[in-house]
């Protein structure tokens, strides 16, 4: 009998309150010879608190799987395969496409198989090829000395897959001479911070870090971002990994396997930095109130994780504040994400979050993304502070601690924000691309020039400081607004969360804001065997030609991306997604006439190219 792995399930122990955690190898025999080097003595580290099981499927439903966990014999930290359970062995090393897996500045793939047509991409041995080779990178960036090892540090999020991967990640790292500090269960901007911390109880700083996560993307994703204590890798980095990744992976054997294995067990370390992290966010906000120990006392604040790595805020950094946290939810990690996208953009989980404070009569309420490098807020009376008015809200804050410094955001931020940014808070309001690196780097670059600016923000909440190391960080945002609380209960502002609103009060913001997707078929004739993006730069130049005929429209001045036109008493703005064959069409208006009159501008321009599916266009306009 054939075994192949069936999948990853979290099954909640609710008296316990912890994870069952089954391990998964996709598309192989994980008990075959080939296969030995990554199933046998493997040391599996506890996942949240639950315990480690290892199923298997042979045409079975996931009904059934407790049935053949008898199949393993148990040892401490070490799990063994019965081979008599195959005969036949399943090559574990296939052809990848290793450059698909590059989603800009990160590595995204399918981590766990189940869903139809999405085949899984992060195997083990592409996991460990890629920590190999972003091993080797920093090898030669770092010019190691022989005589002391690099250090790398290794986090995931909540995702089913994390497990799994890190223990992969972990034998790339050794495989290369470095090594292996796990963290576990960790955020994105604690990994960068553990290239800075300087605390050698915590084997800090480390050379680089790898964190394991896809961010709101299903539960099956799972991906890399890498971080050195210069930032986050760019996309000409991640291109250069994944090059040297396909070497290595190609290369593989079994005695190099199990060599690896072997290194990764040597050189291993696990640290609890998430310690260190939720220490200094703590410290942040007690310096900010005048180095009082509870500068929240007296504040009720509920946090909604969305069951990813955030939970740690409510306890670790709001509660030692003084902040009654009574009323939080989903703080606990499950990579099914069984209540809402963790994901601040998502309306969803804005409308939990916004629930959750109201029904408990909060002042403030706070939401994060899977890892933490996103984040939003919610005044006492169920307002909202996402996208533009997130913006507006750090916005303020930055400029009141550094007067007419400039703000760089994406392109998709409103033309009321500019307003507010330039007339009511002086400052300058720099538009920029989509894309939180690009962002970032926008930032960095007009320092580099002598244009001061401080904070680098996308509607999608990623938002970076020039204080914090231009680290896009959730939990030091909302540190941020913290200090706004703590700093005016100490100056004896009354009224809660009203200061923050009251921050933002002039923002003009549109009655009708719309984003749609127009996706291009690759796979039409009209392509004529060109590229999607060859296919969509030619749709925005026509739109371009068209707005400039237009005596109504008028074509922004300065602009960075795609084609932004003003008209009607509105905007729009069509570009071309990062990676994906589609054009994001985003407008806002005064009226839903206006929102029309605009939609039918693009419309006009764009039925000229069928390999464009506007029905979603189409649909919006037929409205009026």
């Amino acid at each position: 009998m054939a075994a192949t792995v069936l999948n990853v399930i979290v099954a909640k122990n609710r008296q316990l309150g912890t994870n069952e955690y089954y391990s998964y190898q996709s598309g192989r025999d994980c008990c075959s010879a080939a296969a030995a080097p990554y199933n046998h003595h493997r040391n599996l580290l506890p996942f949240h608190g639950g315990k480690t099981l290892l199923a298997w499927r042979s045409g079975i439903s996931s009904m059934h799987l407790p049935k053949y966990q008898t199949a393993f014999v148990k040892r401490p930290s070490i799990y063994y395969c019965n081979a008599a359970l195959s005969t036949t062995a399943v090559p574990y090393i296939d052809k990848v496409d290793f450059m698909k897996l590059q989603n800009g500045s990160d590595i995204r793939g399918v981590a766990v198989p189940g869903v139809e047509g999405e085949p899984v991409t992060l195997t083990e041995p592409v996991t460990e090829a890629i920590a190999a080779a972003f091993s080797a990178w920093l090898s030669e960036k770092k010019k190691v000395d022989a005589s002391k090892p690099l250090k790398v540090s290794v986090g995931h999020d909540s995702r089913i897959s994390a497990q799994v991967l890190q223990d992969a990640v972990s034998r790339g790292i050794a495989s290369a001479g470095l090594d292996v500090v796990q963290y576990g269960l960790a955020s994105t901007p604690a990994m960068f911070n553990s290239t800075l911390t300087e605390d050698e109880a915590f084997l800090c700083p480390v050379d680089g870090a790898i964190m394991i996560t896809a961010s709101h993307l299903p539960y099956n994703r799972n991906g890399f971002k890498f971080f050195t204590n210069a930032g986050g890798l760019g996309k000409a980095d991640i291109k250069n990994i994944l090059e040297r990744a396909v070497d290595i992976y190609n290369s593989f054997t079994d005695e190099g396997l199990m060599k690896s294995k072997r290194e990764a067990s040597e050189s291993l370390k696990r640290v609890d930095y998430m310690t260190v992290y939720t220490s200094d966010l703590v410290k942040a906000v007690r310096k900010a109130a005048g180095n009082i120990e509870k500068p929240l006392e007296g504040f009720h604040v509920v946090v909604d994780a969305g069951n990813g790595a955030g939970g740690f805020f409510a306890e670790k950094v709001l509660q030692p504040l003084g902040a009654n946290t009574s009323g939080s939810q989903f703080l606990e990690p499950d990579g099914m994400f069984p209540n809402h996208i963790p994901n601040p953009e998502d309306k969803t989980a804005m409308k939990a979050i916004t629930q959750a404070v109201l029904e408990n009569k909060a002042d403030l309420g706070i939401i994060f993304d899977t890892d933490v490098d996103r984040s939003a807020a919610v005044d006492s009376t169920g307002r909202e502070f996402n996208r533009n008015r997130l913006i507006a809200l750090m916005s303020a804050i930055v400029l009141e601690e550094h007067p007419g410094t400039t703000i760089v955001t994406d392109s998709v931020t409103s033309d009321g924000l500019t307003m507010f940014i330039e007339n009511k808070l002086g400052g300058k309001h720099h538009r920029f691309k989509r894309g939180y690196k690009n962002v970032i780097d926008e930032a960095v670059r007009l320092n580099s020039v002598g244009e001061e600016s401080h904070l680098a923000i996308e509607t999608s909440g990623h938002g970076a400081l020039k204080e914090n190391h231009w680290l896009d960080d959730g939990a030091y945002l909302m540190v941020k607004v913290l200090n706004k609380l703590a700093s005016a209960r100490t100056a004896g502002i009354a009224g809660g969360s009203k200061v923050l609103t009251d921050l933002v009060e002039g923002l003009q913001e549109p009655r009708v804001a719309v984003e749609l997707r127009l996706k291009i078929d690759q796979n039409h004739p009209d392509l004529k065997g060109g590229s999607f993006r060859e296919y969509g730069e030619a749709v925005l130049k026509l739109l371009e030609n068209h707005v400039e005929s237009d005596p109504k429209l008028q074509k922004a001045p300065v602009n960075y991306e795609g084609v932004r036109v003003s008209g009607f008493g509105g905007w729009f703005l069509l570009r071309l997604s990062l990676h994906d064959p589609v054009l994001p069409l985003n407008f806002e208006a005064p009226s839903h006439e206006d929102a029309v009159k605009l939609g039918l501008a693009v419309a006009s321009a764009v039925r000229e190219f069928p390999a464009l599916d506007t029905s979603a266009l189409d649909k919006f306009v037929q409205t009026s």
